[in-house]
C-alpha cells in the first residue's frame, strides 16, 4: 500500500520514521512514498529518504492507496482530515512497533502512536489523534478526535479528553477527570478537577488562566 504523508515538518518526519519502522518489523506492507506540504519554505529535498512531492493539491497526481495527516496543530489537522475524507481518501494510522496497546483498545483512523507510548485496556482513541513519545493512557480512557497528548503525559484511568484538546508535555491528568473540547492543559500541569471547554489551565494543581 502506497501512503502519502501530509506535512513535511518535524512531526511529518516522526510519522515517516514510524512507518519505516513498521515496515522493517514486518508488521505491515505500508510503503510511505513521500510528503505533500503547502508551506513554501519547505524545500523539495529528501527527508528520511522520502521526497517532498509538492503542495497538497497535487495529491491526485501520485499513485497511492492511503494518506496520513502529520501536522501537529490540532485545528489544521482536523480541517485537512475532514477535507480528505470528503474527497474519499483512505486514512491510515501509524503505530510505532515499541508502543504497547492493551486489549479491547479502539484506535480510529488517522491516529499516530509514537515510540514508547502505552495505551491500557478498554481505551478508545478517536480519529486523527496524536499520542506522542512516551505518553501513557491508562485503562478505559476516552480520547476525542484531533487531540494531541504530548510527550511524557500521564493520563489516569477513566479519563475523558474532549475533541481538539492539547495536553502539554509532562502533564498529569488524575483518574476519572474530564477535560473539555478544544482546551489546553499546560506543560507540567496536574489536572485534579474538571477542565471546561475551550479553556487553558496551567500549574499544580491546574487552574484556568
Amino acid at each position: 500500500m502506497n501512503v502519502i504523508i501530509i506535512g513535511a515538518g518535524g512531526h511529518g518526519q516522526v510519522v515517516a520514521d514510524i512507518l519505516q519502522a513498521v515496515v522493517k518489523s514486518g508488521r505491515s506492507s505500508i510503503r510511505p512514498i513521500g510528503y505533500l506540504d503547502d508551506q513554501p519554505a519547505i524545500p523539495p529535498s529528501a527527508r528520511l529518504g522520502l521526497p517532498v512531492l509538492g503542495p497538497v493539491a497535487r495529491l491526485s497526481h501520485y499513485d497511492h492507496q492511503g494518506v496520513i495527516v502529520a501536522i501537529g496543530h490540532n485545528a489544521t489537522r482536523s480541517r485537512l482530515i475532514q477535507q480528505l475524507c470528503e474527497q474519499g481518501e483512505q486514512l491510515i494510522s501509524a503505530i510505532h512497533p515499541t508502543a504497547i496497546v492493551g486489549g479491547e483498545v479502539i484506535i480510529e483512523a488517522g491516529t499516530v502512536v509514537c515510540a514508547g507510548a502505552i495505551i491500557n485496556p478498554g481505551s478508545h482513541i478517536g480519529r486523527g489523534v496524536i499520542l506522542n513519545t512516551g505518553c501513557t493512557v491508562d485503562h478505559h480512557n476516552r480520547i476525542g478526535a484531533y487531540v494531541h497528548i504530548a510527550p511524557g503525559v500521564h493520563l489516569g484511568g477513566d479519563v475523558t479528553v474532549g475533541e481538539g484538546t492539547l495536553v502539554g508535555i509532562g502533564a498529569t491528568v488524575m483518574p476519572q477527570s474530564q477535560v473539555g473540547v478544544w482546551s489546553i492543559v499546560g506543560a507540567g500541569a496536574v489536572v485534579t478537577t474538571p477542565v471546561a471547554d475551550r479553556c487553558t489551565v496551567v500549574g499544580v494543581p491546574a487552574r484556568p488562566i
